[in-house]
């Protein structure tokens, strides 16, 4: 692709990204003004869904080097690009600091003090240890993405392939790592909303949910780029049957990781972990439940199972917007139930307090994008897989 088209498509997702932020930004700000605990809990869900996409799209970029897999390389720069949020999530986390004893019940002392509980739980569930887990984090994630990013443009200079077994050996360390702290971030940050509730399964879960998104989200850029003639004429219907079914598959693991967490505690029938539950069948989060079900996996499990629809662009494109949605949909599942419960309301709440957090993350997705593709090239022009990536074939 020529520079001069890069800076045109460019252009145009740049400026459709700063009206949709701008948009965002002042509908987040009235959101703030006319509810500030709800929009606290709204502002956790869109934060929740940027590490999502964010550490999800670089644990894909570790994925490749770590198997070896050559259909995925023209895609990666995608990834990477996608990836790049992952420094400003330090500076995007201040409004949940800022909003600790709206979120969380264990910051307030009077709770931890009246309560055998959150006593039991203050050695971990405390401010201080809870500040100094997010910049391990933040700290961890950061090292990791300018590794992989720097010998991966790195190598776009003069095509070495040291840069590719730096970044397989930084895989092999990155994948533990990745896991563990993204367990623990899901723990402290969303799981601990309520305290007195625990699942050994609940970082899995966020997990699965993460590998989801990062695949719908890669899967509908590379549409969109290869709809407007911006990839490499090689890449066909292989890979992208590829993305689908990658998609498909890490769907329905988060199924069974959904379905494992909630057999067991419904099964076990004990009031400490069954109440967590309850939150979301009474009243019309009955619906909500009943909804994500068949949102998330039953529809999605039927339209991408055929062969003929992972082929199929446009349908693909469709199925990554829906997926991505339904991942929105799990984390205001898992997250606004606290707010609702606390405010004494039995059903969710939705109105124009919530449609200025997505687009903030629309519009931060598209700049960033923008900005990285400014910088470097669409694919590692020089990856030594590349070849074989664009010309595969099952």
């Amino acid at each position: 692709m020529e520079l001069q088209n890069k800076k045109e498509i460019s252009g145009k997702v740049s400026k459709i990204g700063f009206i949709l932020l701008i948009i965002g930004a002042v509908l987040v700000g009235a959101s703030f003004m006319a509810n500030k605990e709800r929009a606290f809990f709204d502002y956790l869900i869109m934060y929740m869904f940027i590490i999502s996409i964010a550490l999800g799209s670089l644990g894909l970029v570790a994925l490749e080097y770590l198997v070896g897999a050559n259909w995925s390389t023209p895609f990666r720069r995608i990834s990477e690009f996608l990836s790049s949020i992952i420094p400003l999530l330090i500076l995007l986390v201040i409004p949940i600091i800022l909003g600790m004893h709206d979120l969380y019940h264990w910051t307030h002392k009077e709770a931890v003090e009246t309560d055998a509980i959150l006593k039991g739980k203050e050695p971990y569930l405390n401010t201080q240890f809870f500040y100094i887990r997010l910049g391990i984090y933040f700290v961890v994630w950061f090292l990791f993405f300018i590794g992989f990013i720097k010998n991966s443009t790195n190598q776009d200079k003069d095509g070495n392939v040291i840069y590719t077994k730096r970044n397989t050996t930084l895989s092999t360390i990155f994948a533990p790592v990745f896991m563990i702290t993204l367990t623990f971030c899901a723990i402290d940050l969303m799981m601990s909303l309520e305290p007195h509730w625990y699942s050994t399964i609940y970082g899995v879960y966020y997990f699965a949910g993460t590998i989801v998104a990062g695949f719908a989200s890669l899967t509908l850029i590379s549409v969109l780029l290869k709809q407007n003639g911006y990839l490499d004429p090689r890449i066909g219907n292989d890979h992208f049957y590829s993305m689908g079914t990658m998609m498909f598959g890490f769907n329905i693991f988060w199924a069974y990781i959904a379905f494992s967490q909630l057999v067991l505690q419904w099964y076990a029938d004990i009031p400490e972990e069954t109440f967590w539950y309850m939150m979301r069948w009474e009243g019309s989060w009955k619906y909500v439940s009943i909804g994500l079900l068949f949102f998330h996996f039953v529809l999605p499990f039927l339209i991408l199972l055929p062969r003929s629809v992972k082929t199929n662009l446009n349908r693909l494109k469709v199925m990554s917007i829906w997926l991505l949605v339904a991942h929105y949909l799990d984390l205001y599942w898992l997250i606004m139930p606290t707010y609702t419960h606390k405010a004494g309301l039995h059903g969710p709440v939705f109105g124009w307090n919530e449609l200025g957090f997505p687009l903030v993350i629309i519009g931060l997705f598209m700049i960033i994008f923008r900005r990285r593709s400014m910088k470097n090239n669409l694919m590692p022009v020089k990856d030594p897989k590349l070849e074989a990536g664009l010309n595969f074939h099952l």
